[in-house]
């Protein structure tokens, strides 16, 4: 018997031989995790709330927030819908083109752009949106609330908005020399 079982042992390929899961390149962030009650007639019941963003650092960003009984299966539902719903983010030299300030509810986040070398200067919560986007160096300032899922989609409003001169030269049907 011991034979048998050292003969299976054999050829099954070992854990580096074995095929790899196909990776897509999307790395995910879990930004916050809360726990959220609903008072209803029988008392309260408790659920998770957990905000996650998700990134291939090559201008692609997402956000999504999932619901759940459990905290993986809020962080696979929001995983899930930040997959479906990412944008892409004009990106250039490693920095964003101009500074802009991007608002949801009453928090603005101000971005500025960057000389090489100075990095992500960021809040938690825009940090993770700017590192999973690709950006390399950019300076932030958050003013107004700071609550996380209001920064988070601050940063993200702001940087859908952000367009390179080529982009605003075709809007206007011009050459790139005359912006």
């Amino acid at each position: 018997m011991e034979e048998v079982k050292k003969q299976d042992r054999k050829e099954r390929p070992r854990r580096e031989e074995r095929p790899k899961r196909e990776d897509d390149g999307i790395e995910k962030n879990l930004v916050a995790v809360r726990r959220v009650t609903k008072v209803v007639k029988g008392g309260r019941t408790m659920r998770f709330s957990a905000l996650v963003v998700v990134g291939d650092k090559k201008g692609n960003v997402g956000l999504g927030i999932g619901k759940a009984g459990e905290v993986p299966a809020a962080i696979d539902k929001a995983t899930a819908f930040a997959k479906k719903h990412m944008v892409h983010v004009a990106i250039v030299d490693g920095t964003i083109p101009h500074e802009i300030i991007g608002k949801y509810g009453t928090s603005k986040v101000h971005l500025f752009p960057a000389k090489p070398g100075t990095g992500v200067i960021a809040g938690g919560s825009a940090r993770s949106v700017l590192e999973l986007a690709g950006v390399k160096d950019v300076v932030t300032k958050i003013h107004g609330s700071t609550n996380k899922i209001n920064c988070v989609k601050a940063t993200l409003k702001g940087l859908a908005e952000i367009r390179t001169k080529e982009q605003i030269a075709s809007m206007r049907g011009l050459p790139v020399e005359e912006i």
